[in-house]
């Protein structure tokens, strides 16, 4: 689940970078995405 709101912030991230420049909402999503992905590689749980 964790890993899955990770790509979708990431994706969001992507999109709002290259296409709409919407400015520090954007990092702020790459952020949280940055964090999941670690949270869930340093727990080591198995895609759900």
């Amino acid at each position: 689940m964790l890993y899955l709101i990770a790509i979708i912030l990431l994706i969001g991230w992507a999109l709002g970078f290259f296409v709409f420049s919407v400015g520090s909402l954007i990092h702020i999503l790459l952020v949280i995405a940055i964090i999941a992905i670690l949270l869930r590689l340093i727990r080591g749980q198995s895609p759900v």
